[in-house]
C-alpha cells in the first residue's frame, strides 16, 4: 500500500470547503471541475482562481437562456417578437392513440331499435294496466318487431349466430356486454309471447285453438308485466356499455348516457302510442311523451355543455347536426302531445316527430363518440389535466368529473 501524503488530504479539504461555499455563493468556484482543486484556472492563465468570475460572467450565467426565452415567446435584439405555432395533436407514422370503434351504423339502429322495444313495453303495460286495449295492441306488437330488428343488428355486428350463443355461457355482472346478453334473453322472450298473445281475439271459441285463445290473454298479462319489468335495464344499458370503453366522449358522459338512452326510450314508446291510438286512448302516451322528452333534452344539454373540451364531438360535424335536428324534434313532439289531445292529425306528426327525434340521438351520440375516438387531441389534453390536478394536489375544473377507474 502507498503510505499517506498530507497533501492529498489538504487538498480534499480545500475541495470539501469549495463544495460547501459553491452551494450559498452563485460567485464561488464550481467544485466538480477538478481544474479548480489545486486554485489554478488551466484555461485562463496562471494564478487566477476559478472563483473569481467576472460580472459580465456572472451576468450571463443568471440571465435567462435564449433559447427558452424565443421557445416561450419572447423578443430578440430586433424587437421582434417569436410566436410558438399551435401544437398539432398527432401521433407516431399518423396512426391513431386509440384505435377508433368499428361498430358501423348498424349499432347504432341497434341502440334505437332496443330503446323503441323497451319504451313500447312500457306503454304497453300502462293500456294493459289502464283498460286501453289499442294501447296495449300497439305497444307490444312494436315492442316485438323492434326487439326482433334489433337481435338482427347485433348479429349482424357479431357475425355469426353462435356468438351470441356463447356469452350465455357465464354472467358477469361486471361486464355490461354480458349484462345486456341476458337482459335481451329475459326480454325477448317475454316481449314475444305479450304479442302473440293478442291473436287470441281471432282464434275459434271452441276446440283446442278456442282453449288456447282462452289461455292466452293471462299468460299475456303476466308476460307483458315481465317485459316491462325488463325494460328499464333493455333501455340504459347500452349506455353504461358505451361509457364502459376508453373512447374519450363515451367514458367521459358516464353520467349523462344512461338518462339519455332512457328518455329516448321513453320518448319513442310514446310516439307508437301517438302514432297508433286514438286520441281518447293515448292519455300514457302523452305522459310519457313529456317524461321522455325531459330527460332526453336534460341529458343531451348536458353532453353537449359539461365535458368542456369532450363537447366538441357533439357539437360539430354530423354527430352536431344530428342532435340539432333530435332537440327540435323533440321539443315540437312533447309540445304537440300537450296542445294537440283532441286532434288525431297532431297526434300523429307529434309520434312521428318523437320517434324520428329518438333515432337521430342515438345516431348522434354514437358518432360523436367516434369522432371523438378518431382525434389525438380528445385523448391527449384530458390526460395532462388530470396529470396537472394530481400533481398539484387541485381539484378537476368546475363543471368536469373525473372518469371512473375501469
Amino acid at each position: 500500500m502507498s503510505a499517506h501524503h498530507p497533501e492529498t488530504g489538504d487538498r480534499f479539504r480545500r475541495f470539501r470547503d469549495r463544495l460547501t461555499n459553491a452551494s450559498t455563493d452563485p460567485s464561488a468556484a464550481d467544485p466538480t471541475d477538478p481544474s479548480a482543486a489545486d486554485g489554478t484556472d488551466r484555461s485562463g492563465g496562471p494564478g487566477m482562481r476559478r472563483g473569481a468570475v467576472g460580472a459580465d460572467s456572472r451576468a450571463e450565467l443568471t440571465s435567462p437562456r435564449r433559447g427558452s426565452a424565443g421557445r416561450r415567446g419572447g423578443r430578440r435584439g430586433g424587437g421582434e417578437e417569436l410566436r410558438v405555432p399551435e401544437a398539432e395533436f398527432t401521433s407516431y407514422y399518423g396512426r391513431p392513440i386509440l384505435k377508433a370503434p368499428v361498430w358501423k351504423w348498424d349499432i347504432a339502429a341497434y341502440l334505437f331499435t332496443g330503446g323503441l322495444a323497451a319504451g313500447s313495453s312500457l306503454l304497453a303495460a300502462g293500456g294493459q294496466l289502464t283498460g286501453r286495449p289499442a294501447l296495449r295492441r300497439a305497444g307490444r306488437v312494436t315492442a316485438l318487431g323492434a326487439v326482433s330488428a334489433s337481435a338482427v343488428f347485433l348479429i349482424r355486428d357479431l357475425g355469426r349466430p353462435a356468438r351470441f350463443h356463447h356469452m350465455l355461457r357465464v354472467a358477469k355482472p361486471t361486464s355490461p356486454m354480458s349484462m345486456g346478453t341476458w337482459i335481451l334473453t329475459a326480454y325477448g322472450p317475454a316481449a314475444g309471447v305479450a304479442a302473440i298473445a293478442e291473436a287470441a281475439g281471432v282464434l275459434p271459441r271452441h276446440g283446442l285453438l278456442g282453449l288456447a285463445g282462452r289461455a292466452l290473454p293471462p299468460i299475456g298479462h303476466a308476460a307483458g308485466l315481465l317485459a316491462a319489468g325488463t325494460a328499464p335495464a333493455l333501455a340504459t344499458y347500452t349506455g353504461v356499455l358505451l361509457a364502459d370503453t376508453a373512447v374519450p366522449s363515451w367514458h367521459e358522459a358516464y353520467p349523462e348516457l344512461p338518462v339519455i338512452f332512457a328518455g329516448s326510450a321513453l320518448a319513442s314508446g310514446a310516439g307508437v302510442g301517438l302514432l297508433a291510438a286514438p286520441p281518447h286512448e293515448a292519455g300514457p302516451a302523452r305522459r310519457m311523451a313529456v317524461a321522455g322528452a325531459a330527460l332526453e333534452l336534460y341529458g343531451t344539454h348536458r353532453v353537449e355543455t359539461r365535458l368542456g373540451l369532450l363537447s366538441e364531438p357533439y357539437r360539430r360535424g354530423r354527430p352536431g347536426r344530428l342532435l340539432r335536428a333530435s332537440r327540435l324534434l323533440t321539443a315540437g313532439g312533447a309540445a304537440g302531445a300537450l296542445l294537440g289531445r283532441r286532434s288525431r292529425a297532431v297526434s300523429v306528426l307529434s309520434g312521428a316527430a318523437l320517434l324520428a327525434a329518438s333515432a337521430l340521438t342515438r345516431f348522434g351520440i354514437f358518432y360523436g363518440g367516434v369522432a371523438s375516438a378518431r382525434d389525438p387531441r380528445y385523448t391527449v389534453v384530458p390526460q395532462r389535466e388530470r396529470a396537472d390536478a394530481r400533481r398539484t394536489g387541485m381539484d378537476l375544473p368546475s363543471g368536469r368529473a373525473a372518469p371512473p377507474t375501469v
